[in-house]
Order: C-alpha cells, then structure tokens, then sequence
C-alpha cells in the first residue's frame, strides 16, 4: 500500500472477482445508476467457481436466511432467460435428498419444518417414497429423504455471460485476465487499485471496492491488511456419456455429500464431498475422486454401474469456519466489501445476494443479512450455523 500514482482510469466501484456473484453486483450497480463500474478477473469468464459448478438451485436449506433468500433467487434464475435474452436450461425437476443416519434424520426432519414455515411445499418421505420419486433409487440403508418439486437445475455459463453482457450494456467494463497486485490507500481510504496486464501495471483510481473473488478473495484482503477466514477446498465433478432422460430431480445424500442429476443432454453430472484434498488453490483431477464418487453413485442407483464418465474437472468451495458467507462492509478499511465464503452455493444465491449487495454499496442501505454474515462474528466467537451443505 502506497500513495497513488497518476491514475490511468477511474471508477465509482471496482469489483474484484468476474464470476457470477462479482457481475451480478456489477449489474445491479448499474442498474441503480452508478457510472462507472470496473470488474475485474486475473482469468476468462467461466474460469472460476462459477464455471465448474453442476448448476444446483434449490430453497432447502437449514437456516430461514438462506430459505427466504433463495426462494427469491429461484424466481430470478427462473425469469432469467426472458430478461437477459440467453438460454439458460433451466429444469425445475425438484431435489430429493436423502440420508443414511438417524441424526441426519433429525437434522433433516428439522430443516423442512424450517422450510414449511417459509411456505416451502418440501415433504418428509420414507426411503419407500423417495423410490416413488426416482424409482431406480436403491431403498438400501435410507432412513429418510425429503423432496421440494421447486428446486432446480440450471447450465452455469449462461448466467455468468448474461450477467456480463447485461453490465456491459448499462455501461459497466469487464476486464478479463487483469491481475489485481496491490491497493493505494490514505489511512484506512482506498484511494486506486493497482493491476497489472499483459506485463503492463496501471492504477485505477476509486474509493469503494468489492472483493466477490471466491477462493482468492483472501488473498485480496490481505492486500489492504484484511484478514478472512476463509480456505479454498477443491471439489470435483464429472460427467457422464448422454443417457435416455429418465432422472427428474438431482439426488444429493446429505451422509456422504453425494450429488447427481440428469442434464437436458442425458449426461449424469454429479459429485461428491472429499474430506483430504490438498491444501490451496487445486484445480486438478484426481483418480480418488472417480473411485468415491462411483462407489456412492452405484450404490444410490445400482443401474449406472456401467455408464462410461467422459469428463472431469474440479473448482474451488470457498470455505468458511461455519458454513456461511462474508458479506458487507469490514470494520478496519473504509468502503471495502466482502462477498465471499458462499461454500459450494455462491452460484444460486448470487442472483439475490448480488442486488442486496449492490443496494448496500450505491445506497449505503442496511440489512440484517449484512449484521448476520459480517467478518467480525467470527472475532466475537458469533458463529453460525448450515446443516445442508452438500459435497
């Protein structure tokens, strides 16, 4: 940190982070009409988290937060389509989860009682009734699942690319494989943002910037002497050959944090939790994964033991020490805001969570999400809590 040079561009806000949550945030300051709007990614669109997730938009969550908010987020990412002019494939084919152990049971039991206070329509099942559901579900060793038909599927890519067209064309400048390297402050003022890009360093000049950049937004903070709780966590995915459509929810058992659905191509995509992975930013593949994945995976639907997996790839959770994000202002840098720690579901909340952001940084507005989700519970021992977090 140091005094600025000459800037050689200026903006109102900047954002760090090009995946879904950074542009949604950019899109919804440009709608509230702020002018200058600068995002900025160190890679492509699509790159990042946004890009490697299996598309999941459910409502069923633990905590009444996450309910109510993505029970506004799904009606988003449904209308979506039509407001941004871009395909989407959206699938509302409902989620059924299930789970093995008498504790997940009552955990379980507990979330859609929190669920149906919020108006959700989730149902308690046996394992036999989960197999009405998805009937070549094996009953073995289920104790319990529960179902909303609400919940979707979606193809991420489209969302980040309308988002980033969206932004573009209110007047907000994506620039993509642009490092941020450092910040300029006057005590605890941000007065620019130090990137570098194609081996050239520039300054862009600003007071307010949003860190929404996932696994790395640790590293950004550090930058302005922030610390974040957050450790990224590689989870990986794969894809299957195409198969005649016969799934209609995605399958997640909440004992194992196995996950699988049926694509609008006949793919089955899917994944699953992994508790030894190596520490950092890791993006690659691994052989333990496929030998994990499949032993689960067979074992919930024994008639895909033979399916052939085509491809794989992994992306980073950004993972924080009680399951829940960092979002809003911080207590020791002025007009610098976190968008963080989302775990795996960053992507359907973004949508919702991003116009809240938004509305928060042009309007200077407050919100209880912003008092719940603050980095500074994590200081004052205020943890919180999300039993619901697959993989």
């Amino acid at each position: 940190m140091s005094a600025a040079p000459e800037p050689s561009e200026a903006a109102d806000v900047v954002v760090v982070g090009a995946g879904i949550m950074g542009l949604a945030i950019a899109y919804h300051l440009a709608r509230a009409g702020v002018e200058r709007v600068v995002v900025l990614d160190r890679g492509y669109l699509c790159g990042g988290a946004s890009g490697r997730n299996g598309g999941g938009v459910r409502a069923q969550w633990s905590s009444e937060t996450n309910v109510r908010l993505m029970q506004e987020s799904l009606r988003m990412c449904r209308d979506f389509a039509s407001e941004m002019k871009i395909h989407t494939w959206f699938r509302q084919g409902g989620y059924l989860f299930i789970v093995r152990t008498e504790e997940r049971r009552r955990q379980l039991e507990a979330s859609v009682a929190v669920q149906n206070a919020c108006g959700l329509g989730t149902r308690m099942l046996s394992a036999a009734e989960a197999q009405g559901v998805v009937p070549e579900l094996s009953t073995d060793g289920i104790v319990a699942a529960s179902y909303n038909a609400d919940d979707a599927v979606v193809f991420p890519w489209p969302f980040v690319w309308g988002f980033a067209q969206a932004a573009k064309k209110l007047g907000a400048r994506v620039h993509t494989f642009t490092d941020v390297v450092g910040f300029h402050t006057r005590g605890t003022t941000i007065t620019g943002v130090k990137v570098r890009a194609g081996g050239v360093e520039r300054t862009i000049a600003t007071r307010k910037v949003v860190n929404a950049a996932g696994a790395w937004s640790p590293e950004i903070a550090a930058m302005l002497g922030v610390t974040l709780p957050n450790t990224p966590h590689r989870h990986e995915i794969c894809s299957s050959e195409p198969l005649k459509p016969w799934l209609k929810p995605l399958v997640a058992d909440l004992t194992d944090g196995l996950y699988f659905s049926q694509s609008t191509r006949g793919e089955i995509v899917g994944g699953i939790g992994q508790a030894r992975v190596p520490h950092g930013i890791d993006q690659e593949s691994s052989f333990g994964f496929l030998g994990r994945y499949a032993k689960s995976l067979v074992r919930a639907c024994p008639i895909l033991g033979t399916v052939k997996v085509l491809r794989q790839w992994a992306g980073c959770y950004d993972i924080t020490p009680d399951a829940n994000p960092i979002v809003g202002a911080v207590d020791d840098i002025e007009h610098f805001y976190q968008a963080s720690g989302f775990m795996g579901h960053g992507f359907m909340m973004a949508p919702i969570v991003g116009k809240l952001i938004a509305e928060h940084v042009a309007h200077e507005t407050t919100s209880p999400l912003f008092d719940r989700w603050n980095l500074r519970r994590f200081r004052e021992g205020k943890l919180l809590s999300e039993s619901m977090i697959i993989g």
